[in-house]
């Protein structure tokens, strides 16, 4: 883990990789992705706008004495992602160094902690400070993933795009505020 750390970004450069991304597309990816970069950049700016961390989660943090680092794989084009990970920089801010590892960079890491065997993002990996995993969160909170199993469960009458809809006005309500305290949990 202590390797993927080291090749991990920080929040700033994570924004920046995204808008680069965006001005100057290299890849066929950048290019077909380029709305979700957009987007993503916009969401993420909005979070970091109007987020500011919990009283009562911060207390929380601090009587948990955790003394190691948070790891979050993401990619700026992710819907999930720009709602969440500005508001766990945001709140982890002067108590746990927090880096981002670009999953499609090399998609060993993401590997080995899928989700139902994708690779969906953002993930968060919580790590004592020699770098051992204690656990894992992701991609989304539970609300989140109740939305998502509304929508397999009868994508007739719950489409895509009200699952998305939906999703995104929680994400905008919540302001990360349950991502936070279900990884609290995790610590």
């Amino acid at each position: 883990m202590k390797n993927y750390w080291d090749k991990g970004i920080s929040f700033e450069e994570y924004v920046n990789t995204g808008k680069e991304r965006l001005a100057n597309p290299t890849t066929p990816q950048d290019k077909d992705y380029k709305q979700y970069y957009e987007l993503g950049l916009q969401r993420m700016e909005r979070t970091l706008k109007k987020y500011t961390p919990n009283e009562e989660q911060l207390k929380e943090l601090e009587s948990k004495n955790f003394d190691g680092k948070i790891l979050i794989i993401s990619e700026t084009w992710c819907g999930d992602a720009s709602a969440t990970v500005p508001a766990l920089v945001k709140f982890f801010e002067g108590h746990n160094e927090v880096r981002i590892f670009l999953r499609d960079s090399d998609k060993s890491l993401i590997s080995q902690f899928q989700t139902n065997g994708t690779e969906s993002i953002p993930k968060v990996i919580i790590l004592d400070k020699d770098f051992n995993v204690k656990n894992s969160w992701g991609p989304r909170p539970k609300f989140g993933k109740e939305l998502l199993m509304k929508y397999k469960a009868d994508p007739e009458a719950y489409t895509k795009d009200q699952f998305y809809n939906d999703l995104q006005l929680y994400y905008a309500k919540n302001r990360g505020k349950d991502a936070v305290q279900e990884i609290l949990e995790l610590l």
